[in-house]
């Protein structure tokens, strides 16, 4: 589905914990996340420590989503 969707010329981007399961379905640009219980959080922070972790994380996706690739990226 990424692929068909991508060949319309929207960008996907698959934030997630195994990287090697976003590969195999064909993702192109994919963002590691934190943990399986926790993929965009960590419960173990603060607060602020939590929402600035999470504010990096979208602003890594929103920065792949607009990055030309020719091949499967990951965007540490």
């Amino acid at each position: 589905m990424v692929k068909e969707i991508e060949r319309y010329g929207i960008p996907i981007v698959h934030m997630a914990t195994i990287t090697t399961i976003s590969e195999s379905v064909g993702a192109n640009r994919i963002v590691p996340t934190i943990a399986i219980p926790y993929p965009v959080g960590n419960p173990s922070l603060t607060p602020e420590d939590e929402l600035a972790l999470r504010r990096n994380l979208v602003k890594k996706a929103l920065g792949a989503l607009t990055t030309e690739i020719t091949e499967v990226t990951q965007f540490e």
